[in-house]
């Protein structure tokens, strides 16, 4: 008896030890046609704006482990065998060391540098014009500029050509193929030339080391409120709210539609964490449309929930097209699908 009793001890001791793991679960989601506690998602000021139905939900997950706090074995085998949650080693999600503090600051600047580029795609989309000017944010190590540009300076040419985004530079670089290009830089309200030779990053491709972000002038004012939630990934859905909220007309047609994905200011959907989750939420919260990154197609093919239709999209403009179809009552069928071939 004392033997089974100690055994038995030893096991429970076992199951509540910490193991180098996270888990992801599927998160809430938000309607940002809706409200949260008691204030619009999105509100504007300075354009009219028109009601709409519908839901446009973006998406979250759940995510325990690492800077989080541990999770125990058992809590590891229980969500390994639970379809709906995905389990990953914490180096694959969080930088070594990362803290807690470290990891809320990330999400946040990632929540808001999401809700810019999808204020600026939303008015690419719309052909609104906005200001839209680059800043340096710091150097990488070995930078090429080191010495020649600073944090907080506004880049305004390369090689004459005006900056106004990063394809721009990019394209200038790629011409050049190593040879100096001339940077001017505005600094303290003065411009400042700069011949800088671009690194080979070691995959071909020309570099300043210098990162990047942008400033945006808009036209009017939105102001997105949503707590507890951070991280790039609901950029898309932003930005399908904005379009609603300021154009006539209902896109959704009283839909249940969801997604997520990244956006750049040019209305490029990017890859997030969490597919698999996240279209799980948005069945249970009851979408029967879900627009998903077509970079994290490998992962929506043969785990999609049933009930759900799942439509790749690369940009923007590929994403309101799909709601449109779908609010307008046409079929939606012939949409680019995720497919395991």
């Amino acid at each position: 008896m004392v033997a089974g009793v100690a055994a038995l001890g030893l096991g429970v001791a076992v199951g509540t030890l910490p193991v180098p793991y996270v888990i992801e679960s599927p998160g809430p989601t938000f309607n940002t046609l809706g409200q949260s506690q008691g204030s619009p998602v999105i509100s504007v000021t300075g354009r009219e704006t028109y009601p709409a139905a519908g839901n446009l939900d973006l998406t979250t997950v759940y995510v325990d482990g690492g800077p989080n706090g541990p999770v125990s074995i058992l809590g590891v085998f229980s969500a390994w065998l639970d379809r709906s949650k995905a389990v990953y080693p914490v180096e694959m999600i969080y930088p070594t060391g990362t803290t807690k503090e470290q990891a809320e600051e990330q999400s946040s600047v990632a929540m808001t540098t999401s809700q810019e580029n999808a204020v600026a795609s939303a008015l690419t989309e719309l052909d609104i014009p906005f200001g839209q000017q680059l800043q340096a944010a710091g150097l990488s190590d070995g930078s090429a500029a080191a010495g020649k540009i600073e944090p907080g300076d506004i880049l305004k040419t390369i090689n004459g050509k005006e900056i106004t985004t990063l394809a721009v530079i990019q394209g200038e670089l790629a011409a050049g193929k190593g040879a100096p290009a001339t940077v001017v830089v505005e600094r303290d309200g003065r411009e400042i030339s700069q011949a800088i030779t671009p690194k080979d990053n070691g995959e071909g491709r020309f570099i300043l080391g210098v990162m990047l972000k942008y400033l945006f002038t808009f036209p009017f004012d939105v102001k997105i409120s949503l707590d507890k939630v951070g991280g790039p990934s609901a950029g898309l859905m932003f930005s399908l709210g904005i379009i609603d909220t300021v154009t006539p007309g209902d896109l959704t047609g009283g839909k249940h539609i969801a997604g997520t994905g990244t956006i750049t200011p040019d209305g490029t959907v990017g890859p997030i964490g969490g597919i698999g989750q996240k279209m799980q939420g948005a069945r249970s919260g009851g979408a029967t449309l879900f627009l998903a990154p077509a970079a994290n197609c490998g992962e929506v093919a043969g785990h999609v929930p049933d009930g759900l239709q799942v439509v790749k999209v690369e940009s923007l403009a590929e994403a309101r097209h799909a709601v449109e179809l779908a609010g307008s009552g046409q079929d939606t069928t012939g949409l680019p699908a995720c497919t395991t071939n």
